[in-house]
Order: structure tokens, then C-alpha cells, then sequence
């Protein structure tokens, strides 16, 4: 097939739950592509020379190659192709926002919609799955250097993967009660199957790795207690699970839950009544997720209040996409100025109309407040989901350096904090961010763990990470 029949074939679109079949529960919303509209999208591919896609994807996968593969029918052999650079692949094509990365990098995408990488992704890994293909390389020997991952997120389980096929014997420390991190109690399950989460730990733990739940480090044990127990050196992936405040009046009434906390609450299986009018805060895939979640929960009365108009959203547009089929409405150009209750219950929201201002360097506009346009609404529960920061219960008294923002400030090659032996990634770096980028930063810090360990050089031959 030539280039030109190549832009021809349309984007394949992939099945879905009906809006009103799937607020009524968990169930994933999007299905997988079947072998022929896998082969059909994977035609769409266009070879390129010098692939922007492999650019914009934060690990840098060889999309083109795992492509061309799943397109001559080799669909194990693709398979260990984007395995080759990608830990995580079956969650990353599900929860990754490929708009913004390899999707949005995609040359297709300048004169049309780009090729549907994601689901392609997704395909080859389902199809090792259902093939009962196995789905990882062999373990390596176990050598006698062990490592502590504090967090089982993305950044957590990739060190432990690339580590533990190294040989070294590693122990991930989670303080909740569930696996995954974020993913676990961040993302619903309606986007990210628990199954799929708790596969790659089930495969983590064949090779040896130890995984310990509701051990707070920092609080049920200290960094120096591991050093006593003789770790040799120490993963830092902690992530970023503190709610940021909105900042206003009434917000400590009740009523009033902020995104994270909403979340994994509900992901660790509490039951939580909001009643039925229900306002989120935020633009962002968090702020998505809380809404989707309270729809089913049972909250009929949903909708989420935006500073900024659709176009400046962060959050996915599939996301906003399925968001608005469920019938979630969304209140442009407004924000909450002050909480009002009564006997300590949030009863209305007062909020205020913005207009955009001056747009910086990226042309994003600052929202500004117009004066005397205050207006109220009625509601039961708010939920602030505007951003998250990190939590520093595991430094218990360590001089780490810290940037502005409260995350770990690390060498940019080797991923090494100020405290040597001590390295860092992902959100607790990053700030919150995507799971591909948490798995990059993981993956140059488990060469550096391993160069350590060995007492190798941890800079040579390596550029710093983006």
C-alpha cells in the first residue's frame, strides 16, 4: 500500500459502553480494537523517516517499528518491541493522554487525525494476554545488593522491574492498602481495570520482588531504619497524593472534598454519599475523573466549574468527550470565591465570572475576575480538584534539597537526589504528571541504582533526561 492510499483509510474508531449503560457502574468504557481494525489502523501508519511520534513519546518507544510489525501480522514480535522500552505498556495505552504525546506528535495529525498509537499499543499487548503468551522476559539470578522503593506507582514498579531483572533483590513499601499508587487510587476503574494493575505485580513478584502494603515510611519506619536493615540503596517514587486548597472561605465545612482524597476514598472502597448536587473545580483529568465517579456513585446533578474556557483545558479531550455524553455540564469562565454553609454544611458556592487576559510564553491566557459579576449555586458537596502536591512524610528529618514547588531536586543524569544512594522520579520530581514520563525517569534511575551498586561511574556515556 502506497503513501496515498495510506491517507485515505479513515481513523478507526473503537467501541464504547453507551453513556447511559455505563454511569450505572465500573466497567471499562472503551473496548479494545479486533484483529482486522488493528491491521486496518495500523495501515494508516506512514513510515516516517525521522518519526515525530518516537519524539513525542516521553520513553521514546520505536512506534514505527511495533506498527510495522503488528501490520505484517507479527504481533509478538511488536509486542517485545515497545516492551524493549516501555515496563508498563498495558497501562500506558489506556491511561497515557496520546493527544498530547506521541498522537499529538503524529505527522498524520497535521492534515487529518493521527494514527490511533494507543489502541495500537493496547492490541498487541491484549493479544499476548489472550494468547497466553508470556509476558516478560526471564528474572535474572538474585545477587546480594537489595534496594528499597518507597511507592508501588509507575515510577515505583518500574524500578523494581528493571532492578529485579537485574538480579537485585528489591522491596517496594506502599502506605496504602492497595497497589498501583495513583494509578490504583487515582484512576477509576472504569479507565484503568484493576486486573491490569494488579498483573504486573502478580509478574513482579514472580521475580522476586517484595511488596509490602500499609508501611507509612517516614512514619511506621524511617529511611535510616532501612539503612540498618541493609538496604543499599533507596528509590524515592512517593508521588504526589497532597490535595491543593482552594484557598477560600468555608473550605473546611463539611461537604467540602478535595479530588485526590475523593478518589481514593472511593478506590479503596469506601462508600461515599455526596447527595445529589454535586461541583467539581478544576480542568484536568483528576477533576474528570471526580465528576465520572460521582455520576456513579450516585450523584444525578453533576457539573464542573472551569477558569479558563474548553480550549485551555489540561485534561484529555476523550476524557471531556465522554464526560459530556454522561451529562456532565460544564460552567466555563468561573470560579468559587467562598464557601457558604450552615451549621457547619456547605449549603451554596459563591463564585465569580473570569474573562482571559494576557497569554504567556506557551499561549495559555490568565483568567481575571470581573467585578460584580458574584453569582451562587446550590450544591451538596464541592470537590477541589485543581492540582496535587507532594507529601514529605518520608524525609522525617532528611536534608533533602527541594525545589520551589516541594519536589525533589536531582541530578538530571543519574536521578540521584542530594543524599547519595538516595534516588528519585516521577511525581516526586515531576510534580503530578503522566505515567510515561514517571516511567522514564524510573527507568534512568534503576541504571543508576545499578551503577552504583556496582560502583560504576553513574554519569558516563548518559545525557540528561528531558
Amino acid at each position: 500500500m502506497d503513501a496515498k492510499e495510506r491517507m485515505a483509510i479513515p481513523r478507526q474508531n473503537p467501541k464504547e459502553l453507551a453513556a447511559a449503560v455505563r454511569i450505572k457502574n465500573f466497567d471499562e468504557v472503551v473496548a479494545g480494537f479486533d484483529h482486522a481494525t488493528a491491521v486496518y489502523e495500523a495501515e494508516r501508519c506512514l513510515s516516517c523517516k525521522k518519526p515525530k511520534c518516537r519524539d513525542g513519546c516521553p520513553i521514546h518507544n520505536d512506534i514505527p517499528r511495533f506498527i510495522k510489525l503488528l501490520r505484517e501480522g507479527k504481533v509478538e514480535d511488536a509486542y517485545w518491541a515497545d516492551r524493549e522500552t516501555n515496563s508498563l505498556p498495558a497501562i500506558c495505552s489506556r491511561v497515557c493522554p496520546h493527544e498530547f504525546q506521541c498522537e499529538g506528535s503524529c505527522i498524520r495529525g497535521k492534515k487529518g487525525e493521527p494514527v490511533s498509537i494507543g489502541m495500537l499499543e493496547r492490541y498487541i499487548v491484549d493479544w499476548m494476554v489472550s494468547n497466553g503468551k508470556n509476558l516478560l522476559k526471564a528474572c535474572a539470578l538474585p545477587k546480594d545488593k537489595k534496594v528499597a522503593i518507597i511507592g508501588s506507582g509507575p515510577a515505583g514498579m518500574t524500578a523494581a522491574f528493571y532492578l529485579a531483572h537485574e538480579g537485585y533483590c528489591c522491596t517496594i513499601f506502599e502506605s496504602l492498602p492497595v497497589l498501583g499508587g495513583m494509578m490504583g487510587v487515582g484512576i477509576p476503574a472504569y479507565r484503568l481495570p484493576r486486573n491490569i494493575i494488579n498483573a504486573e505485580f502478580e509478574a513482579l513478584k514472580n521475580c522476586g520482588v517484595e511488596i509490602v502494603n500499609n508501611v507509612t515510611i517516614g512514619k511506621d519506619k524511617t529511611i535510616s531504619q532501612l539503612r540498618v536493615e541493609g538496604y543499599d540503596a533507596i528509590f524515592m517514587g512517593i508521588g504526589a497524593h497532597a490535595s491543593r486548597k482552594l484557598g477560600v472561605d468555608g473550605e473546611d465545612l463539611a461537604g467540602v472534598l478535595h479530588g485526590i482524597d475523593y478518589l481514593r476514598k472511593i478506590n479503596v472502597g469506601e462508600e461515599i454519599n455526596l447527595g445529589r448536587n454535586v461541583v467539581v473545580v478544576g480542568g484536568g483529568n483528576v477533576a474528570i475523573d471526580c465528576a465520572r465517579t460521582a455520576l456513579r456513585t450516585g450523584s444525578d446533578k453533576v457539573f464542573i466549574l472551569y477558569r479558563r474556557t474548553k480550549e485551555e483545558m489540561p485534561a484529555s479531550m476523550a476524557e471531556v468527550h465522554h464526560l459530556e455524553e454522561e451529562g456532565v455540564k460544564i460552567e466555563m469562565l468561573a470560579a468559587p470565591v467562598k464557601i457558604h454553609g450552615e451549621k457547619g454544611k456547605l449549603t451554596r458556592i459563591e463564585c465569580i465570572r473570569m474573562k482571559l487576559g494576557e497569554c504567556d510564553a506557551s499561549g495559555r491566557c490568565r483568567p481575571v475576575p470581573i467585578d460584580g459579576s458574584n453569582f451562587m449555586i446550590e450544591a451538596d458537596a464541592i470537590i477541589p480538584a485543581i492540582s496535587q502536591d507532594v507529601d514529605h512524610t518520608a524525609n522525617d528529618g532528611i536534608d533533602f534539597a527541594m525545589s520551589r514547588w516541594g519536589t525533589y531536586e536531582i541530578d538530571p543524569v543519574t536521578m540521584q537526589t542530594s543524599v547519595e544512594g538516595i534516588f528519585a522520579g516521577g511525581d516526586a520530581v515531576l510534580g503530578p504528571q503522566t505515567v510515561a514520563k514517571a516511567i522514564y525517569q524510573a527507568k534512568e534511575a534503576a541504571e543508576s541504582i545499578k551503577r552504583y551498586l556496582e560502583g560504576q561511574d553513574l554519569k558516563e556515556g548518559r545525557i540528561p533526561t528531558e
